[in-house]
């Protein structure tokens, strides 16, 4: 029994390790606003307002962000957060179009937002760090633009039978996954059911844009352009999980984005991710194989302790006659 402390030791530590892991790695940001009434977690700018009884919110030249800071970096060993966003908005036009609405999520300390200024009351210098979809109410389309407003891809809402201006109430889902580098945006009217089919989508690995020591923020911003055009946000909700990388292919380098030609050239980095896997798998099998041998053993143990009983009817009897004693 000299392999016992051995054994408990290899499992005690891989089930620690895989509880610290795990833990870690299901670590989450979120947050959710059905009202906006008496709520510290979210910050109005420009002439952003809580209106009808703070069940939304109204933006002309405004924005709302959420406070707090979000790691764009989680887990071990450190990845990028997938994250999920949905939120329901209307915009009403009136007698001219303004930009309309735009989710942005833009890096710790950016001096991003510029009032009525700029596209969607954000500025667009060649220094910011960004990524926005925007709800273009002049162009009626969608469009997903990284660190400037040239869209990287846009989805025509006429074609889609979906229009941004006339005041419908619209529920949007926004997901990023961060193994395959996906964008995803999909758009239906309120009270309908979540597409199954994104309207739109582009793979962006935004680990080029934020680097490991750096948080984000989230907002949702609109800019009226000097028009009577008015959003109202009626809820938002927002959420980070950790998911792994190393089953999905390389994904387009925004970085490596060529404004002369158009095209996109992407680049194949190494990655280390399988070594971290073969670890874990090692340890899983020491693990397991160490505690089958401890089971094996304390069951021998016990089973070749045991002797064999005889039965009762079998018992030795002794039988005496007048001439001499057998044993039966």
């Amino acid at each position: 029994m000299a392999s016992f402390p051995t054994s408990v030791f290899l499992c005690f530590s891989f089930f620690t390790f895989y509880f610290i892991s795990s833990s870690t790695a299901h670590s989450t940001s979120s947050f959710s606003f059905n009202n906006f009434g008496h709520n510290s977690s979210f910050t109005l700018h420009g002439d952003a307002k809580v209106v009808n009884n703070a069940s939304s919110v109204q933006l002309t030249a405004g924005r709302i962000t959420y406070k707090n800071p979000i790691k764009f970096y989680s887990g071990i060993p450190n990845k990028t957060v997938s994250f999920s966003t949905y939120f329901s908005f209307s915009v009403y036009s009136g007698s001219g179009n303004g930009d309309g609405l735009a989710f942005v999520v833009f890096a710790d300390g950016s001096h991003l937002f510029d009032g009525n200024n700029g596209p969607f009351g954000l500025s667009n210098g060649a220094d910011l760090k960004f990524l926005s979809v925007e709800f273009d109410t002049l162009m009626n389309h969608v469009g997903i633009d990284l660190s400037n407003f040239v869209s990287l891809k846009v989805a025509n809402l006429t074609i889609a039978n979906l229009g941004l201006n006339s005041g419908t109430r619209l529920q949007v889902w926004i997901d990023y996954e961060s193994g395959s580098k996906r964008l995803e945006v999909r758009l239906n009217k309120f009270g309908e059911n979540r597409p199954v089919s994104p309207l739109l989508f582009e793979r962006i690995d935004l680990s080029k844009i934020w680097h490991k020591n750096e948080r984000f923020y989230v907002g949702l911003s609109s800019s009226n352009g000097n028009s009577s055009q008015v959003c109202n946000v009626y809820s938002w909700s927002f959420t980070t999980r950790q998911s792994h990388d190393w089953m999905h292919s390389e994904p387009l380098d925004p970085i490596g984005f060529k404004e002369g030609d158009g095209k996109n050239v992407i680049k194949i980095h190494k990655k280390n991710d399988c070594v971290v896997w073969v670890v874990v798998a090692l340890i899983l099998g020491i693990g397991l194989g160490a505690l089958g041998s401890f089971v094996g053993m304390f069951m021998w143990t016990i089973l070749a302790k045991r002797r064999p009983v005889t039965p009762e009817e079998y018992a030795v009897k002794h039988v005496v006659d007048d001439n001499k004693c057998l044993s039966i």
